[in-house]
């Protein structure tokens, strides 16, 4: 959401920050900022909860919260961001059920407390907090970055020092997952929390490890570029994204019930035994059978698209990056009108190497790759065509030109 406060780096934010806290009387004097960034998903999306390696980098738009101890018990939070919700007050270990503040910011930090607590930490120390974010609803995780600054800020008041990093990340889900009831998986919260400055990050899933890959040396000079519609989309669990979680988990479950030894999507890797389930379930199932088939290509063109990455082959990059969007949209139908108008249009750019939807779909943003010459012809494509396709947005859409950044960040003497 957008704020009278339409920062671009850290100096803007740490000024701006004073002036919110200044204004709310919430006091941050000597507060420490911690900021932690978007991400942008180079592959699978959606092959989380299917159980696919992950790849992706951290974006530069973040979300910067100055916090520090209060003495008290209580936590005290403002976010810039929402501002009709006001200043969030509550005793720690004490929230309110979630369906009674589903539509509001406050959510997350109640999240937070219920789920470390539910973890056996013993928190004490309330903080005063003031937030401000620039992460475009929908596409860049904003409420993954959110739920990650949240635990670690809280933690850190706490004195209290988690070395179980993955730990950290399962807990960000858990705040989505059992106290909000969005069913979101945990490519967000990996791709923003281990996010390196200049870095792919490679997930692995059947040992939970985390590889850091280095661009190839030769690629040619590129931007991610993120393209806002400016449809609002609502939280995960009102989405098409639950639909098709439990429509992979039934396929799955067909699968499995039919005999073909497999524990998730993912396990799905040969030709072969794709194409005997696909012969299986087609003539009754053909949703079910398009969600795998999505999967099991995403998963074949993600090795190919980091063996190119790790050569600096960019054009490959992004002709996967494209190969995929077309594959949500057709195989997965996950995307939405407002999402394709934007790759429509920049996919007339000739240096733009490829274009999908981004995150959960419906609504939000697209993602582009784009040659750097080519940066500022698809910037004035997007702002010419959009809003005459859909003048409905004309004045809530935006572009971000993107680096690829650290995922978490504290600012020891920020204020």
């Amino acid at each position: 959401m957008k704020t009278a406060f339409q920062v671009t780096n850290d100096k803007e934010a740490f000024l701006a920050l004073k002036k919110i806290a200044a204004k709310k009387k919430i006091d941050i004097k000597g507060a420490k900022v911690r900021r932690t960034s978007s991400r942008f998903c180079l592959g699978v999306e959606h092959g989380d909860y299917n159980g696919t390696e992950l790849f992706g980098v951290g974006t530069d738009r973040f979300i910067w919260m100055a916090y520090k101890p209060n003495g008290t018990s209580k936590m005290r939070l403002y976010s810039e961001n929402f501002p009709g919700d006001g200043v969030v007050e509550f005793e720690l270990g004490n929230v309110p059920a979630s369906k009674t503040v589903a539509d509001s910011w406050a959510r997350f930090p109640y999240g937070v407390d219920y789920i470390l607590r539910n973890a056996g930490y013993n928190l004490k120390q309330g903080i005063n907090a003031v937030l401000l974010g620039n992460i475009p609803g929908g596409g860049m995780s904003r409420s993954a970055s959110l739920s990650l600054n949240l635990i670690l800020s809280v933690l850190d008041a706490n004195g209290i020092v988690e070395k179980d990093q993955m730990k950290i990340v399962d807990m960000a889900q858990l705040v989505e997952n059992e106290y909000i009831g969005s069913p979101c998986g945990k490519l967000d919260q990996i791709m923003i929390f281990f996010a390196k400055a200049g870095m792919g990050t490679h997930y692995n899933p059947a040992t939970r490890s985390i590889k850091y890959v280095k661009l190839g040396s030769k690629a040619k000079d590129f931007r991610i570029v993120v393209m806002d519609t400016g449809t609002v989309r609502p939280g995960l669990e009102k989405s098409t994204y639950k639909v098709r979680r439990a429509e992979c988990e039934e396929m799955a479950q067909k699968a499995r019930d039919a005999g073909f030894g497999i524990n998730c999507l993912a396990d799905i890797r040969e030709e072969a035994l794709y194409q005997q389930i696909k012969a299986r379930f087609e003539k009754g199932f053909p949703h079910l059978v398009d969600r795998m088939t999505y999967i099991f290509k995403a998963q074949m063109r993600f090795y190919k698209m980091m063996a190119a990455w790790k050569r600096g082959d960019i054009a490959t990059v992004g002709k996967v990056f494209r190969d995929d969007g077309i594959g949500l949209r057709d195989e997965y139908k996950i995307s939405g009108p407002e999402l394709e108008t934007m790759c429509d249009i920049v996919r007339t750019v000739p240096q733009v190497l490829g274009e999908r939807m981004l995150g959960g779909g419906d609504k939000g943003a697209a993602g582009a790759l784009v040659l750097a010459d080519g940066a500022g012809a698809l910037k004035k494509a997007v702002e010419t065509a959009y809003p005459r396709s859909r003048p409905d947005f004309a004045d809530k859409f935006a572009v971000h030109t993107c680096k690829v950044v650290d995922g978490v960040k504290v600012f020891e003497k920020g204020l």
